[in-house]
């Protein structure tokens, strides 16, 4: 059921919220907010969509002699955050971008994925469905508040207290989260030693994007409170597993019936003739939007063979190995997961590129090469290539050039988010390209 203004003025009242976030997301995909006093000429203001900012202080966005920018809320976003103090509550918005001359901005992401979905409508799907698996750590503060990269447990996966001493900031997390609307499925300890993984049910892909940034923001949130500090990174500690968000995807037809199901497949998997075309085009087009799953010069550390995550480009049902994978659920449960995103993705970005890349399978009856249901990780370089097995980029340079070639994966970005991320990431490669690591004074100062 819709929230409408009357019911949002009503909590205010209620709930006695007395300062509102508006958020929005910059195209590196972190949240940016404007926080407002909740008073009745203030709302009054945000309501009528009047709120405005600085858009030239915000990355990608637009140059100083342009700067003025409207901030639309999303009403069904309406969220009372779970903490307060005894000043009142603080309640959000999730906004999209408008400019000055009342035109959506084209370097909103979240503008952006809505555009992939008119794409998607076009072509007669109602719904694009997304459950994500995020993954993050919890690591211990100094004595100054400031993150270290030790480790407050020594769990493994499934782990439980006193192994896992993170148990009661994860089980926290999960009843702030149900407080605000989402459904959670499962929490867990993760492989890697203060790895955690907390799932929630899917939804459509803008909501679960919306939420995504929401969980971010919890779990930061709540793990500080417990004196820890949770981070995304994709990679933060040599030697062990990295953290993904796995993205389980599934199309819904205008009857609201999965469109990636077939029960009478000749294949056997029991997937659509749709599902193999949108499978196709994520398969063709995989090399080239690595860049958008992977954005950070770390993440590539990552994309590393022996720590789970995927390195090459292929697909496969029960098989964990390849970059896809089509879990074992029928039905309305049919779905394509792709394992290589990492939680620093843009999850707005990201997903508008997967989508625009399987729509571009089933528009142009893109062919999906035939299952590897083999360890790829065990196979010879000879034996992936006989199988039409590729790598996936070994660096943000390789994929920045990769996603350059592709014309598809540009077009689903827009040309302003295209030439502001392949600027913004080259900068962030240049510096790490420049810098001298401890790692190579450690190998080549006594050396030469």
């Amino acid at each position: 059921m819709a929230i409408t203004a009357a019911d949002i003025r009503r909590e205010v009242k209620e709930k006695n919220v007395t300062f509102l976030r508006l958020m929005f997301t910059d195209i590196l995909g972190i949240m940016k907010n404007v926080e407002i006093p909740a008073t009745d000429e203030q709302l009054d203001k945000v309501l009528a969509n009047k709120a405005m900012f600085d858009g030239s202080s915000i990355e990608g966005f637009v140059r100083i002699n342009e700067s003025d920018m409207y901030l639309y809320p999303d009403l069904d976003t309406w969220t009372v955050f779970p903490w307060g103090d005894e000043n009142g509550a603080v309640a959000g918005l999730i906004c999209d971008i408008y400019t000055a001359e009342g035109e959506p901005f084209a370097g909103d992401p979240r503008g952006n994925l809505k555009k992939a979905l008119r794409h998607m409508e076009k072509l007669g799907f109602q719904s694009f469905n997304l459950g994500p698996e995020p993954e993050f750590f919890l690591f211990k503060m100094d004595e100054f508040g400031n993150p270290t990269t030790e480790v407050n447990d020594k769990g493994g996966y499934f782990d439980l207290a006193p192994t896992d001493l993170a148990d009661n900031t994860r089980r926290e997390i999960v009843n702030v989260l149900t407080k605000m609307g989402f459904e959670v499925e499962a929490s867990h300890h993760e492989v890697a030693i203060g790895q955690h993984e907390i799932d929630f049910k899917y939804a459509d892909v803008l909501t679960a994007c919306d939420k995504i940034q929401l969980f971010k923001l919890v779990v930061k949130t709540i793990a500080r409170k417990h004196g820890l500090y949770a981070t995304f990174m994709a990679k933060p500690k040599f030697g062990i597993n990295g953290s993904g968000m796995h993205c389980n995807m599934s199309l819904f037809d205008n009857n609201g019936k999965n469109a990636f199901f077939d029960s009478k497949d000749p294949k056997g998997m029991q997937l659509s003739e749709t599902a193999y075309q949108f499978l196709g085009g994520l398969v063709r087009h995989a090399y080239s939007y690595t860049a958008i799953m992977n954005p950070t010069v770390n993440s590539y550390k990552r994309l590393v063979p022996g720590y789970e995550a995927p390195v090459y480009i292929a697909w496969a049902g029960r098989n964990r190995s390849p970059l896809i994978r089509v879990p074992a659920s029928r039905g309305v449960s049919t779905r394509l997961e792709l394992r290589s995103v990492d939680p620093t993705a843009n999850p707005y970005l990201a997903l508008a590129v997967l989508l625009e890349s399987g729509l571009d399978g089933i528009e142009n009856k893109i062919e999906a090469p035939a299952p590897v249901e083999s360890n790829i990780y065990v196979m010879t370089v000879e034996e992936r290539k006989a199988a039409g097995i590729a790598d996936l980029p070994s660096t943000l340079h390789n994929a920045l050039k990769a996603l350059q070639e592709d014309e598809v994966v540009k077009a689903a970005l827009g040309n302003h988010i295209y030439t502001s991320f392949l600027e913004a990431k080259r900068i962030e490669w240049s510096s790490y390209a420049a810098f001298v690591s401890q790692w190579e004074v450690d190998s080549y100062l006594d050396l030469y």
